[in-house]
């Protein structure tokens, strides 16, 4: 027990010591992790140490995503559903049957359905690894996506795993397959869907802050169990159920319990993605052992796992150059379209302009539209406009392409995938190893490159132009707070707890100003954050300043 306490202790200690002095050295905390992870595993006390590679899909992995998701802009999430839905499921499968195709000849007698099994397990890239990519100076667009496509493609690569291994069987059916796929997914979406819902109706009833945090630690749990039990993907579950509590959260909880959560569910995510890089290198001498006692090259394995990397990223690249192909077509559609949006956006204004606008568009219809109609008609408007801004704003060039290709990287999931082989596997040692060496290289090489070749290749930033945008979006931020509380009635004078409700109930105007902002997409996602964390602040600052009077 005391040797256990030890190791943890130990363990807890490395992560943060990694985590302040990687930035400092100019090496990024996951590769520090992994390098310590490998030393350590050649000590005595490691010697017998093994990973239930259940312990990171199932334990590790739902609460990672679960607090990725909450904390990813929706708005931008849907913008980039398009090319995220692509990245997490047309590359995986198109990247593990081009890997399939490459182990089937570069490892004789694997067989075609295992080399798919291999290929599923070494396409997705980690989230965790992903995590190294916000270090450096991306766009959003570029951040959406990959966190978007960390957040699914975990999900497709286990059901295409699952899929390839029953293809080894007489029985497979391509049909039965793509049913197991839809069902895991809607499977996945409903109990998600349910379990976010619920977990807002039962923490809005928790006042303490402590408590509401417990519960919410439960929460991708709640989701990733019951809906893996009925043969779904737990992973997608608990993605869904973190994107419902991070959009509806801000309405439905106090500032405190989500100032208390997010700080909480930060040294969350520092433990266990440290646990996960730590681990990864912990692993490295048994893995080895296991293929030496399989009489099998270690050297060969990781010639094979340097040139699975090489293909994936070369699919990687061709699927990104179509993909950003497509995206400025629909930018300059967009852009075509933007002056006709542009004049029903001005006729909103007013009853009659919004009936116009609405026939406009409408012009078979013969009902007259109610007023629902026409208020989803405005959101539309609005919505379409301040997309079609959006990416005229951030548009996605070469420089966007290369990073979004190159901080595609691998990770610990990889190879607690790869264990999950199953015991009859033809040269399962063999396998985990080329699978731990892709990651290790990715990591190695995307990892500690992406940094300085996003620095190499960064145009000149118009310093004049970005002041001038963010002093128009404070501009437009601040008139429409201004507006928002011209409802709220004044307080009376001399009367400190009537001022207190009325300065509580102009901040909660302003914060349902700015949450409509952000649903309607019309302000950056930084600057609506930075807005509402101010407006949190200053509820949490009156309502304890009010406790001491």
């Amino acid at each position: 027990m005391t040797e256990l306490l030890v190791v943890i202790v130990t363990g807890l200690v490395v992560i943060a010591a990694a985590t302040v002095a990687g930035p400092r050295l100019g090496i990024a905390a996951p590769l520090v992790l992994v390098a310590i992870g490998v030393g350590a595993s050649f000590l005595p006390v490691f010697a017998a140490a093994h990973i239930e590679p259940e312990w990171i899909l199932e334990g590790v992995l739902p609460p990672l995503l679960y607090s990725s998701a909450v904390s990813m802009p929706a708005m931008n999430f849907r913008r980039e559903f398009g090319a995220i839905s692509g990245l997490s499921v047309l590359l995986v499968v198109g990247s593990a049957l081009a890997l399939g195709l490459f182990f089937m000849y570069a490892i004789p007698g694997l067989g075609f359905a295992y080399g798919v099994a291999l290929g599923a397990i070494v396409s997705p890239t980690d989230a965790v690894a992903t995590s190294i990519v916000k270090q450096t100076s991306v766009s959003q667009r570029v951040v959406a996506m990959l966190d978007g496509e960390s957040l699914l493609n975990d999900a497709t690569a286990l059901v295409l795993l699952r899929t390839a291994i029953v293809a080894t069987a007489a029985t497979f059916s391509f049909w039965a397959a793509a049913g197991t796929f839809a069902w895991s997914v809607v499977v996945a979406l409903v109990v998600g869907g349910l379990v976010g819902r619920l977990n807002l109706v039962v923490r809005r009833r928790v006042t303490d802050p402590a408590v509401n945090t417990v519960i919410s630690f439960a929460v991708p749990f709640l989701a990733s169990v019951p809906a893996t039990l009925l043969g779904g993907s737990g992973l997608v579950a608990a993605v869904v159920a973190g994107l419902v509590t991070g959009i509806r959260a801000p309405r439905e909880l106090s500032p405190q319990n989500r100032l208390s959560d997010t700080q909480n569910w930060r040294t969350a995510e520092l433990v266990l993605e440290g646990a996960v890089f730590l681990t990864m290198g912990l692993q490295i001498k048994g893995i080895i052992a296991d293929v030496e006692q399989d009489h099998a090259g270690v050297g060969t394995a990781v010639l094979v796992a340097a040139g699975a990397l090489v293909l994936t990223v070369l699919v990687r690249a061709a699927y990104v150059t179509l993909l950003l192909a497509a995206l400025a077509r629909r930018a300059r559609h967009g852009a075509g379209m933007r002056s006709m949006l542009q004049d029903m956006h001005d006729k909103l204004g007013t009853s009659e302009g919004k009936q116009e606008a609405f026939k406009e568009v409408n012009a078979r219809r013969r009902r007259e539209p109610s007023e629902r109609d026409l208020d989803m008609f405005s959101q539309r408007v609005i919505t379409g406009l301040a997309n079609i801004d959006y990416f005229l704003r951030q548009p996605l060039g070469p420089r966007e392409g290369i990073a979004v290709v190159w901080a595609g990287m691998r990770g610990a999931v990889t190879v607690a995938a790869a264990q999950t082989l199953p015991e009859d596997t033809p040269q399962r040692p063999v396998l985990v190893l080329v699978a731990f060496a892709v990651a290790a290289l990715s990591l190695l090489v995307q990892g500690g490159t992406i940094g300085p070749l996003l620095r190499r290749i960064a145009p000149p930033a118009d310093q004049a132009a970005l002041d001038a945008h963010r002093t128009e979006e404070r501009d437009r931020l601040f008139t429409l707070m201004r507006t928002s509380v011209e409802s709220v009635p004044a307080p009376p004078e001399n009367d400190f707890l009537a001022a207190k409700e009325h300065r509580l109930a102009v901040l909660a105007a302003q914060r349902e100003a700015l949450l409509d902002a952000r649903d309607h997409g019309t302000f950056d996602a930084e600057v609506l954050s930075n807005a509402l964390a101010n407006l949190d602040a200053s509820q949490i600052d009156l309502e304890l300043r009010g406790k001491l009077v």
